[in-house]
């Protein structure tokens, strides 16, 4: 009979273990759950915080108070130069730093924010690719500005790079060298740094970003679909016109990469808005002797038409006559208008 006793016991125990345990193993369940809750949660927020886009600033206003800190006068290129490091520090320096490389959420999750400061990155690059090429030298047999040489490749370094080197390091890097390009421009002492603004070389800038603006417009207006231009060529008849079919394949954005365009284009206009504030300070005195000021501002009130603030939580997507908006389509018509304004800035540069 005692050892039945003490076996009953020895049973008993054992059950109270065993439900400890599972009562252990239950509020580490729970635990583990509301941990994860409450990550989801602060990474949903802090995404959403991320997601908001940088405000536009005052290119004179941050050319004075720059010029101030540095005790140096505002002088030709100064407001370009101050213009392009501040959009770069932007791009690094804005709520959740730059996160178009980012492998860990919220920045994982994202894809608007990242896409617009891949936008803004490219006319970074395209404008600082020009300042090495043109604006800093006087002629095609001039030396490159040993700052210049290197700020713009850093600026071409792999966007999506986390690793060694990481993206942000070599930018930061880039603009480092901008920061010594400036200062040795303002200082009287040092005259080995130059800023030639001239209209063959803004002329030449304005090129390229005719070519950029054109295929980001044609991408935007592809979110509702359009007949392709290729099709239609090819169904040209040399012989009896009235055969002529304009029909053929349909061009159209992929749904999911609707926002990604859009994004892309607003971080584009947002850096093409500072840049061309900018343009009209330095290239004031050839802008007025070409008669071209009315396009630079033209193509400002357009950019700041696309940098207007988005009340809709989404890209909406509605179809060109339809009762929904169409955000890409009211995009490609600002970017469009400006891009016709560059066209004209173009023509009148190239005149005696």
């Amino acid at each position: 009979m005692p050892g039945k006793i003490s076996q009953y016991f020895r049973d008993k125990k054992d059950d109270v273990q065993d439900y400890a345990g599972a009562a252990r193993g239950g509020v580490f369940g729970k635990f583990v759950l509301i941990v994860l809750a409450i990550y989801l949660l602060v990474t949903i927020v802090l995404g959403m915080f991320w997601s908001s886009e940088p405000d536009t600033f005052s290119v004179r206003e941050h050319t004075r108070t720059l010029a101030s800190q540095m005790e140096r006068e505002p002088i030709t290129g100064f407001a370009t130069t101050a213009t392009m490091i501040r959009i770069a520090e932007t791009l690094l320096e804005k709520p959740g730093g730059y996160i178009y490389n980012d492998i860990f959420p919220p920045g994982l999750w994202l894809d608007n924010m990242p896409n617009w400061e891949y936008g803004a990155l490219v006319q970074l690059r395209d404008f600082s690719r020009a300042m090495r090429k043109d604006i800093s030298r006087s002629q095609s047999q001039s030396a490159e500005d040993r700052d210049l040489s290197i700020a713009e490749p850093q600026f071409h370094f792999n966007a999506g790079s986390w690793a060694i080197p990481s993206t942000e390091a070599e930018y930061r890097r880039g603009i480092r060298a901008l920061k010594r390009y400036l200062n040795r421009l303002s200082d009287p002492e040092q005259a080995d740094a130059q800023f030639f603004a001239r209209a063959d070389n803004l002329s030449n800038w304005l090129a390229d970003l005719e070519t950029r603006l054109g295929s980001l417009s044609r991408t935007l207006g592809e979110s509702i679909g359009k007949a392709s231009v290729s099709d239609a060529v090819s169904n040209v008849s040399d012989e009896n016109p009235l055969d002529e079919e304009v029909g053929g394949l349909s061009v159209k954005t992929p749904w999911t990469e609707i926002d990604d365009v859009f994004y892309e284009a607003r971080g584009s206009a947002w850096a093409l808005l500072h840049i061309f504030r900018a343009v009209e300070v330095d290239f004031r005195k050839v802008l007025r002797d070409k008669n071209a000021m009315a396009s630079v501002k033209q193509v400002i009130i357009e950019l700041e038409g696309a940098n207007s603030s988005m009340w809709s939580p989404v890209v909406l997507n509605g179809s060109g006559f339809g009762v929904l908006a169409n955000h890409s389509l009211t995009m490609a018509a600002y970017l469009s208008r400006a891009n016709a304004a560059i066209s004209d800035m173009r023509d009148l540069l190239s005149r005696g």
